[in-house]
């Protein structure tokens, strides 16, 4: 059977066809019900979320706001990041970070500091600014390095997955991550933002 693309899958899904949305479903669920997991730890509360997620996903698509060029899986998985932080808002808790290692070093991962557990009042306070200042420095980036850092480390993508998905290289989606980094870094740097708890 022939493989069709998301792209593809939406435009036969806003020509009336059902079954192009369960196949993007299909393929997409295992890894953004376990992105939302990842985050809220409750089964019962991440799959409230996943509808809710693809809930919005139907809404946007059938008023025809839905202008991603083809990229779904990133734009799902911002859905639900957005609902899955929502919560926490609502909940009045929000995920805490990890401290930063010592030293400086050149292959430092920002998105490590960000752990999910059981936070106190000031670390949620704390850490809610690091995901804003966070998604602030990401749209920051060029588009691509930004989906590249949205399908790595938010939709938890393997390198071979996310080339796939950008119709390119392995190579290249290595080197549009590590650019990611290199600018997060300079960001950082330019706009004295600091990313960690101490």
């Amino acid at each position: 059977m022939q493989f069709v693309d998301d792209r593809e899958l939406v435009r036969q899904y806003l020509d009336g066809k059902e079954s192009a949305f369960e196949a993007l479903v299909a393929r997409h669920k295992n890894k953004i019900f376990t992105y939302i997991l990842l985050i809220v730890k409750d089964e019962s509360l991440a799959e409230d979320i996943f509808q809710d997620t693809f809930i919005k996903v139907i809404n946007t698509l059938k008023r025809g706001k839905y202008n991603e060029e083809g990229k779904f899986l990133p734009w799902v998985m911002r859905i639900a990041h957005n609902l899955s932080i929502d919560h926490f808002r609502k909940a009045g808790k929000m995920p805490k970070a990890n401290p930063k290692p010592s030293g400086d070093d050149e292959d430092y991962d920002i998105f490590s500091t960000i752990k999910i557990s059981d936070p106190n009042v000031e670390d949620t306070l704390i850490s809610d600014q690091i995901k804003n200042d966070l998604m602030k420095l990401l749209e920051l980036l060029p588009e691509e390095q930004k989906e590249v850092v949205w399908m790595r480390h938010f939709a938890r993508m393997s390198f071979k997955e996310i080339a796939e998905q950008s119709n390119v290289s392995i190579n290249t989606a290595l080197g549009r991550m590590r650019y990611a980094l290199i600018n997060l870094r300079k960001l950082m740097k330019e706009k004295g933002v600091e990313l960690t708890i101490y």
